[in-house]
């Protein structure tokens, strides 16, 4: 995609691209996995589960391990683990206020799409300081499917009263690449723990190393528009 482009929203997804947490789930569900006996390869595993929705990785991991797999044992696990890691706040990613704040300098509509569940979206965006900058956050709560379905996407278009194709969105899993790409969305990728695969590469204007590139290229565009 060249030349400039007529933006009137733009769509961020949460953990990984805005947050920096899906280390921090990644260690968590490990550590889990390990403390009730699985100690098996389980990273590769892990990894899949990268913007994917919680029930989505729920059945990867019952898929792996049978119907008998203790997962209320495995999620409480994981949440004390999560807990302690995040208890002392949660930490941005490299640029993410500087894009915020240009957004908002121009009155540029936004919005979280993420496949977390309400309650942990607006936790963990007050834990990190910036609950109050958003408006607008749609959850896999919001929708029957989650990413790598465009559901959330569009949805998220709708409710800024923007069309798919006129929003840039901006993930950091190959799931939720497809999901923004499907929707009909301006794609870009700032990969975090799992690099792009070539299909991602294909569904993106850019694959970039941070926000701070994602803003520089947003402004170079020059089409950032304020809403009518």
């Amino acid at each position: 995609m060249t030349g400039r482009w007529n933006i009137r929203a733009v769509l961020l997804d949460m953990d990984g691209t805005l947050l920096d947490t899906e280390k921090v789930y990644f260690e968590s569900l490990i550590a889990a996995l390990n403390t009730c006996g699985f100690t098996d390869d389980v990273a590769p595993l892990c990894r899949a589960m990268v913007g994917l929705p919680g029930p989505d990785c729920e059945r990867l991991l019952i898929d792996r391990y049978g119907d008998d797999f203790p997962l209320a044992e495995i999620t409480k696990a994981f949440v004390a683990r999560r807990d302690e890691f995040i208890g002392a706040g949660l930490p941005l990613k490299h640029g993410k206020i500087e894009l915020l704040d240009a957004l908002q300098a121009i009155e540029c509509p936004f919005a979280i799409v993420t496949s977390s569940s309400r309650r942990t979206a607006h936790e963990h965006l007050t834990l990190a300081g910036i609950r109050s900058r958003f408006d607008t956050i749609l959850t896999r709560d919001d929708v029957t499917r989650g990413k790598p379905s465009p559901d959330l996407y569009l949805l998220a278009a709708a409710r800024l009263g923007v069309k798919p194709e006129l929003c840039v969105a901006v993930e950091d899993s190959n799931h939720g690449v497809t999901a923004a790409h499907a929707a009909g969305a301006i794609t870009i990728m700032v990969p975090d723990m799992v690099p792009p695969t070539e299909e991602s590469r294909a569904r993106c204007v850019a694959v970039l190393s941070d926000l701070n590139a994602v803003r520089a290229m947003l402004l170079d565009r020059g089409g950032l528009a304020r809403r009518a």
